[in-house]
């Protein structure tokens, strides 16, 4: 999986953090989605259950990024 560096206004940005802001985005989109759809009190560890879904949201970014690229050959 070939990370490449992205140029923003002469700025080289880690693909990474990119994948990283995305992910933060689903989150916070799927969190709320749960929260209004089970309630608060459904969901056990509520700090294990954002950084677990933020990670799964990120490497999911990341793997979109790669399979829209044509770089998962």
């Amino acid at each position: 999986m070939p990370l490449r560096e992205v140029a923003i206004g002469g700025l080289y940005l880690s693909p990474l953090l990119l994948y990283a802001l995305a992910g933060f985005g689903a989150t916070l989109l799927i969190r709320s989605l749960l929260f209004k759809v089970l309630g608060a009190n459904r969901l056990w560890f509520e700090a294990w259950f954002d950084v677990s879904l933020f990670v799964i949201c990120t490497a999911a970014a990341a793997y979109l990024s790669c399979v829209a690229t044509g770089a998962l050959s």
